[in-house]
Order: structure tokens, then C-alpha cells, then sequence
């Protein structure tokens, strides 16, 4: 088998490059000494095509979710969170709440931009127009993320809305592409994505490490992580089970990871190589986390991120060889033109500071210290404030602090107040021999929503009254988004809420054989629920 050494040093004939003309040297690698310049016009076509992919999944998962979360009979209707908004507002709510269901807040227009997104992903997906479908796609989906209110308030929202934005300046203006016609991309545009991809890995990392969070502190983070993310996998129970010198090293690997793999984003051309290690470090670490968990698309897309590292000469060797011949005049692409240079270096210009003043605010946020460092100049804060209702410029940081319990609601259904029956969800935990299952890169809004709420130690969601309602209603959109119950169609009389300790079953417990949870009921939070005479729900 050939060494890693000996696949970077195969020659342009080995990698299917035409040797016609002056040599290309450039896939031959990183060991020979010599400084060829990066060519990206492949790993721009990938990126752009995988970003594609990534705009399908999540407008198809919301398309089959949206009416059931925020239709006209949804859980938080869009029109009652529009209306009042302008009438408290004004016209500044246009900008506060930057959607297209300003025009039309029907569950026609809700599905127009879901299907419509589909749609002109397909087209990113085949090349068409790239310049006008992202636009496009970014209006859309960011209409449908301020639609969505709570249910599409997570970070890798927030993370596609940025891709999708700085992909405008990096894709190819031409309508119809192929990739013997392309033109190379501007640098500056390729360094935004990497830039960004920068900003989700470092800060990821650095946060967790500045959060005086203690498991994060003492690396004991993953004896938790596996039993109380919020959707896990069947792999997660195995991986839970393993040693807890494992489990430190893993937690040694993620820092390594996350804090470090990113500085190697800027090396220099010479030592380009050491960036492609971290890419694949980077796209290890999120196919494993692929593997124990539900993150809907997050993951793919960091991938897809992830990718734009890698250069043509990378892509080319580790393509089958009849794919090379398409790009095998790769390094002899013209620039895109003077004007397109121009306008993408001063949107750059403008940008790149903006991250850095999201990376500081996201570091100062988490650590007391850096905030009594010094505080930001007024002005920034103001125009923090002022970008912020477009989501397309923002700071990260998942599992900062780690959950160390599992809490469960359920939701118990009766017709006489008296025999009880649990509501199930398709992909939350809920009955104990209920195997976890594999739902990304769909993303069960619900389901996730479910998680956070337990997490609430006083009160409950604004969104949980309604939601009871619509079940106690059997409104169909709202139904739509569990399972069919064990009693039927006909909604029941009342509803109570339970929360439930639940931890995995361990391969020596007795009293669990066969079951992949263990759980205790902690307590009961509400008393029987029941709809009112004003149709709202009541105590009995």
C-alpha cells in the first residue's frame, strides 16, 4: 500500500493531467520543495454543488414541518407574530423581521418558499444561475427562519444563512457553467469562507475552554454528552459504555480539533498541506459526531465548509481517474473580471472586520474577564445591533456548558381523567425499549424544542400552551408532527405534563434487559388539562 507521502508525490500523469505544454506540478504535492500556487476552480465547484445539496435537505425538512410549527393552524402562527409586531413597531418591524411573509402570511406562501427553496436548490445543484439562485435561496430560507420564530432558531440556521450569503461573491457569474469554462475565483472570496469556517471551529472550541464550564475544565465533558445530547443515536448508547480514558481522550482530541486545527487555516503556501490535514481532521470529527447524533444538516454543512479547504490538486488525486480529464485545464483558468474583483475585494473589506468583531463579542460573552478587559466601542455594539435581524454574520458556540442530566417531558393523555396514556414522538426518547434512532439530516423542529423545555427549571415555552391546545383540538397540522396514538384520531379530554429522569441502561442492569433507557418520574408539572370554554386550555 502507498504511503501518504508517495499519494501527494504522484506525478500530473498519475493524476490524469494532460503533460501536453508546460508541466503542472502542482498535484505532485507538498514534499517536493517547491511553491506552486493553489488552484481552486474544482474545489469551487464542489463546494458550491455540496452548499446545494445542503439548501435541498433543510428546505425539504421544513417543507414537511412548517404548517404543523407556524401555519395558520400551526403551534405559533406566523400571521400572529407578524401583525402585532407592526403594530408595535411600525415600519421598522420590516427590518427587525426580515422575511417575504410580510407580503402574504398564508400557509401557501409558507410552502411556496419551502417547495420554491427545493427548487432553486436543484438549480444550484446543476450550475444554473448560481449568482441569482443563491441570492435567492438566502432570501428564502432567511424569510422562513424569521418566520419560523423559536423552531428555527439554532445556530446551523444561522450558519447556512451566512454560507449561502458569502457563497454570492465566490460563485461563478456566468448563468450556464461548465466546468472547461469556469474562471478561477477570487481569492478574497475563498478566504471569506474560510474565515467563517474559522469562526464556527475556533469559537467552538475557545468557548468551551474560557466557559468555566467543570466538565469541560476537568475533560470529563464526554461521560455526559453522549447520554444527554438532545437526539442521540443507537451508536451513542455504545459509544457511552466506552472506558472513561477514552472518553478523556476524546474530549483532548475535540480541543485539539477545534482550537487548533483552525489556526492552520492561514498557514502559508509552503506548508498548504497542514491545512488539508486539519480539513480532514475537521471532517473526521464531524462524521463522528454524525455517528452518536441528530444535528440535522449542521454537520454535512460544516463538511461541505470543510472542503473548500482543499484545492485541485487534492480533489484531482483523490478523484476516480475518468473525472479528471473534465478539469484537467484547471490551472489555466483566466480571473474572473475586473469589476467582479472589485466589487467582491470591497464587500470583503467590510466583512472581514465584522467577523472579527463577532469572534471578540462571542469571547467576551463567555469570559468574565475579557469583559472587564474593556468594553467595545459604542458604535460597534450599534452596528452589531443593526446586522443582527439578518443572521448573516454571527458568532457560535455549541455545548459551551454541558448538560450532566437527562430530563424528559412527556406528555400524558386521557379521555376520563382517570387511564393515562403517553404521547410518543418519532424521534425524541420516550418509551425505554425504544431503540434511538438515526433522523439526521432531517431536523425534527419539534422534537428539539422538546429538549430545551426540560431544560426549564421554572415555567415552560411560550409555544407549549398552544401546542397543548391544538393537541386537546386534534388540529391536523399540529398532529401531523407526532405519530398516530395509540387511542385513534378522536383528541383526548385532557393532557397533563410529566418530567421523567432518564439515563442509558447499562449492559450489567438487571432491571433494564433489553431496554435502552432507564428513567424515574420526577415529578408531575401540571394538573389535567383540558379546554376551556374560550377554547384555551384549564386546569381540572
Amino acid at each position: 500500500m502507498k504511503s501518504l507521502r508517495d499519494f501527494w508525490r504522484r506525478s500530473p500523469a498519475e493524476c490524469g493531467l494532460d503533460q501536453n505544454g508546460p508541466e503542472k506540478p502542482c498535484c505532485r504535492g507538498f514534499f517536493s520543495g517547491r511553491i506552486e500556487p493553489s488552484c481552486y476552480v474544482l474545489s469551487r465547484w464542489i463546494f458550491l454543488r455540496g452548499l446545494g445539496i445542503i439548501y435541498l435537505l433543510a428546505f425539504g425538512s421544513l417543507a414537511v414541518q412548517i404548517r404543523g410549527l407556524v401555519g395558520s393552524d400551526g403551534i405559533l402562527p406566523v400571521r400572529e407574530y407578524l401583525t402585532p409586531a407592526y403594530q408595535q413597531l411600525g415600519t421598522q418591524a420590516y427590518h427587525f423581521l426580515p422575511t417575504l411573509c410580510w407580503f402574504n402570511q398564508s400557509d401557501a406562501m409558507l410552502l411556496f418558499l419551502c417547495w420554491g427553496g427545493v427548487g432553486l436548490s436543484v438549480m444550484l445543484i446543476c450550475g444554473l444561475a448560481q449568482v441569482p439562485v443563491l441570492a435567492l435561496l438566502w432570501g428564502f430560507y432567511l424569510s422562513l427562519v424569521v418566520a419560523g420564530q423559536v423552531f428555527l432558531n439554532f445556530q446551523w440556521d444561522t450558519l447556512l444563512l451566512e454560507t449561502g450569503m458569502l457563497a454570492v461573491l465566490y460563485a461563478p457569474v456566468q448563468c450556464f457553467p461548465s466546468p472547461s469554462v469556469e474562471r478561477a475565483p477570487v481569492p478574497v472570496a475563498r478566504w471569506l469562507i474560510w474565515v467563517l469556517l474559522f469562526k464556527l471551529m475556533f469559537l467552538s472550541g475557545i468557548t468551551k475552554l474560557l466557559s468555566q464550564d467543570e466538565t469541560w475544565a476537568n475533560w470529563t465533558a464526554l461521560y455526559f454528552h453522549y447520554e444527554t445530547q438532545p437526539l442521540p443515536s443507537w451508536a451513542a448508547w455504545y459509544a457511552h459504555q466506552l472506558p472513561s480514558w477514552f472518553h478523556r481522550f476524546s474530549c483532548g482530541a475535540v480541543f485539539f480539533i477545534q482550537v487548533g486545527c483552525p489556526l492552520l487555516i492561514f498557514v502559508p503556501a509552503r506548508l498548504r498541506m497542514a491545512r488539508q490535514v486539519a480539513a480532514l481532521l475537521m471532517i473526521g470529527l464531524q462524521l463522528l459526531i454524525i455517528a452518536t447524533g441528530n444535528y440535522g444538516f449542521f454537520n454535512w454543512l460544516t463538511i461541505v465548509l470543510c472542503c473548500s479547504l482543499l484545492d485541485d490538486a487534492f480533489w484531482l488525486c483523490a478523484l476516480p481517474l475518468r473525472f479528471r480529464a473534465v478539469f484537467s485545464d484547471w490551472r489555466d483558468r483566466p480571473p474572473e473580471t475586473r469589476f467582479r474583483r472589485i466589487v467582491v475585494t470591497a464587500v470583503a473589506a467590510t466583512l472581514l472586520p465584522l467577523s472579527g468583531l463577532m469572534i471578540y463579542r462571542e469571547i467576551q460573552t463567555t469570559l468574565p474577564a475579557a469583559r472587564r478587559a474593556g468594553e467595545l466601542p459604542r458604535w460597534c455594539n450599534q452596528l452589531a445591533s443593526w446586522i443582527r435581524p439578518y443572521r448573516s454574520m454571527n458568532g457560535y458556540g455549541l455545548f459551551r456548558v454541558m448538560t450532566t442530566e437527562r430530563r424528559e417531558l412527556v406528555l400524558e393523555a386521557s379521555r376520563d381523567g382517570q387511564q393515562w396514556e403517553e404521547y410518543s414522538f418519532r424521534w425524541k426518547p420516550g418509551v425505554v425499549d425504544q431503540r434511538p434512532r438515526r433522523v439526521a439530516p432531517h431536523m425534527p423542529r419539534l422534537d428539539w424544542q422538546m429538549w430545551f423545555a426540560a431544560l426549564q427549571r421554572n415555567g415552560f415555552p411560550r409555544w407549549m400552551n398552544p401546542f397543548i391546545q391544538h393537541l386537546l383540538k386534534g388540529t391536523p397540522g399540529v398532529k401531523s408532527l407526532l405519530p398516530e396514538p395509540v387511542w385513534g384520531d378522536r383528541p383526548p379530554r385532557y393532557i397533563r405534563l410529566v418530567r421523567y429522569d432518564y439515563r442509558f441502561a447499562r449492559p450489567n442492569d438487571d432491571d433494564s434487559v433489553g431496554a435502552w433507557w432507564v428513567r424515574s418520574r420526577r415529578t408531575q408539572l401540571t394538573r389535567a388539562l383540558s379546554l376551556g370554554p374560550n377554547t384555551g386550555s384549564k386546569d381540572r
